[in-house]
């Protein structure tokens, strides 16, 4: 009787310690396992209160749609600041957070978000740890996937030299010069504009980047076109939209404008107020890189 009471037992024992096993997952698969796949795609701007700067917007999400069929696409600024502009003006853009936010409340399980920015600077980091904190979140999404900003690889550089030299105004000799404006920014990313200097050089040595808030400055770029002895500069911004700075402190009339300063300095300029996503080959680069972290949600 003894033995078989033991037998017994074990056996009670075994079957509890099953029952403890299976319950967790039962408890789970009742708990939205069974959730069907949801895929979106958020697009992350810095963003602009300019009207004229719409244009760029537009086109980047008419081409992000046609590559893209049927997939949901949404838009997200990161400027706090050019968000509460807008918002004076009735016109609500929500912050990368709060559109993945919304997203994961309409049930969005996999999501691609696409950085717009020039640079993998301080806008592109917090976007992407921003992304990153909704994947692995209770109720969150399955899996997010961040797409590279418009300069990321020795093949951006290459592609995006050529895209704008093929933009440049068809007017435009030789001789004349073609300086373009990037942002800047005290982050080491800023790395990226005299690297963009040494690729454009390769390709046409009267062609100089410089930055409003990092380096090369319009100082060092005076200097280059001193050396050039080019009468006629052509003033593109290296930048997805022209907004406030290609149009104030590009080609604003005001004398601290680098278009005043080169005047001043004997150049006869011509702005060129197109921002770079007003470029089919440009935006090219920013889908393919969303084409990269779309198709990453399936592995």
């Amino acid at each position: 009787m003894q033995c078989r009471f033991g037998v017994q037992q074990k056996a009670v024992f075994a079957f509890i310690i099953l029952c403890f096993l299976l319950i967790p997952s039962l408890a789970l698969a009742g708990h939205g396992d069974s959730k069907p796949v949801k895929k979106g795609i958020l697009l992350a701007a810095f963003g602009s209160s300019m009207d004229q700067a719409q244009v760029s917007f537009d086109n980047i999400d008419k081409a992000v749609k046609k590559a893209f069929p049927g997939v949901p696409v949404r838009w997200a600024f990161s400027s706090s600041i050019i968000r509460h502009i807008l918002a004076k003006e009735g016109r609500i853009v929500d912050s990368p957070v709060t559109a993945l936010a919304k997203m994961m409340d309409d049930g969005f399980t996999h999501v691609a978000v696409q950085s717009l920015h020039t640079i993998p600077g301080e806008e592109f980091s917090g976007i992407s740890e921003t992304a990153m904190k909704f994947e692995g979140m209770p109720k969150g999404m399955v899996k997010i996937a961040v797409g590279k900003p418009l300069l990321y690889s020795n093949e951006d550089m290459d592609r995006t030299v050529k895209a704008i030299i093929a933009s440049i105004p068809k007017d435009r000799k030789p001789k004349d010069a073609v300086v373009l404006m990037g942002h800047g920014t005290p982050d080491s990313a800023n790395i990226y504009y005299p690297g963009s200097q040494y690729y454009f050089t390769k390709a046409d040595p009267k062609i100089l980047v410089g930055t409003v808030e990092g380096t090369p400055s319009l100082d060092d770029v005076m200097a280059k076109l001193a050396k050039m002895k080019a009468k006629k500069v052509y003033l593109i911004p290296y930048m997805s939209v022209a907004g406030d700075h290609a149009r104030n402190d590009m080609a604003g009339e005001d004398a601290d404008s680098w278009k005043s300063i080169l005047t001043k300095a004997g150049y006869k300029c011509v702005p060129v107020l197109k921002g770079s996503a007003e470029y089919p080959q440009v935006v090219d680069i920013w889908v393919d890189h969303l084409k990269t972290a779309f198709n990453s949600l399936d592995h």
